[in-house]
């Protein structure tokens, strides 16, 4: 079960950087804004209050949006320059996209609650219960370079734009059961097989449809425990795979591509990530090596 959740524009996020002086605050955020452009290739230029994504039409990014887009780290670090770039880079895709293409093209994606495209409360439509996965919006046809790629799109970009998403979202909903149903489909004829991405639902936000949890819980009992360390692949029969798998899998991966660290347990309703403890890689060292159940033969296949 997922519950639905306000879309409410971020007004608030200003404050994040509201203890800072008002000329160093826009000294760094200029500063950073620059190291973008330069870094990841998107044309910027200086303006009052702001700077400018030059193009048709040009959009605006006042210092405000600058600091809404960094989440309030650190401007000096590499992470502000990656939440920046991808902040940039959604507003200009989105300003040049008519409310058509983008009703069209809007696909639920869901993110563990830590995430590093998880874009905070106001991103949320909806909270899977359990505490851990949050369902918000993404769209495809925004990536220049590949077209089917989901792109996260923070609700301040939406709140720039003006766009309010709340009348396609049922559709969206509609659209994840419809990929749960598919992917439970492909499930019951390759039981063994890994979970794997459906239409333009990754591994992760599969997890979120209610559709696909009752199948695997009822298949369970009651309730299934699933690997899912990174968002384009899923492990059900933890069994059969190294018990380190999941947290070094998790920890090797790009941030934007990260799953749950940990294994998850489902129900129909709910998705809880397991309580940390025991000592997976002891395990794995005092495993006999010739043991003919080998751990990690359907991962390294797979």
């Amino acid at each position: 079960m997922s519950t639905p959740v306000g879309g409410s524009a971020n007004t608030a996020n200003s404050a994040d950087v509201a203890g800072w002086p008002e000329a160093p605050q826009r000294t760094a955020l200029r500063r950073l804004a620059l190291a973008v452009s330069v870094l990841s290739d998107i044309d910027i230029e200086p303006a009052d209050g702001g700077v400018v994504l030059p193009g048709v039409p040009d959009v605006l990014v006042s210092d405000d949006d600058l600091a809404r887009a960094i989440r309030g780290v650190d401007p000096e670090g590499a992470v502000a320059q990656r939440r920046l770039a991808r902040w940039l880079q959604a507003r200009r895709a989105v300003a040049e996209r008519s409310i058509d293409e983008l009703g069209e093209n809007l696909r639920p994606v869901a993110l563990p609650v830590a995430h590093e495209l998880h874009d905070g409360p106001t991103w949320a439509r909806q909270h899977v219960l359990g505490g851990c996965l949050d369902i918000g919006p993404g769209f495809v046809r925004l990536d220049a370079t590949d077209a089917e790629r989901v792109v996260v799109v923070p609700q301040s970009v939406l709140d720039a734009t003006g766009i309010d998403i709340t009348p396609w979202w049922r559709g969206a909903t509609e659209y994840l059961e419809n990929m749960g149903a598919l992917a439970t489909t492909r499930w019951r004829r390759n039981p063994r097989e890994p979970l794997r991405p459906m239409g333009d639902c990754d591994v992760v936000t599969l997890l979120a449809s209610a559709v696909l949890r009752g199948a695997l819980c009822a298949d369970a009992g009651g309730m299934r425990a699933v690997a899912a360390p990174v968002r384009h692949r899923g492990w059900l029969d933890l069994a059969r795979i190294d018990p380190a798998f999941a947290q070094t899998a998790a920890a090797l991966a790009d941030d934007e591509e990260r799953g749950f660290p940990r294994p998850v347990l489902l129900t129909v309703d709910e998705v809880v990530v397991a309580l940390p403890g025991g000592s997976p890689a002891a395990i794995v060292l005092r495993d006999d090596a010739t043991d003919e159940q080998r751990w990690l033969r359907d991962v390294l296949y797979h």
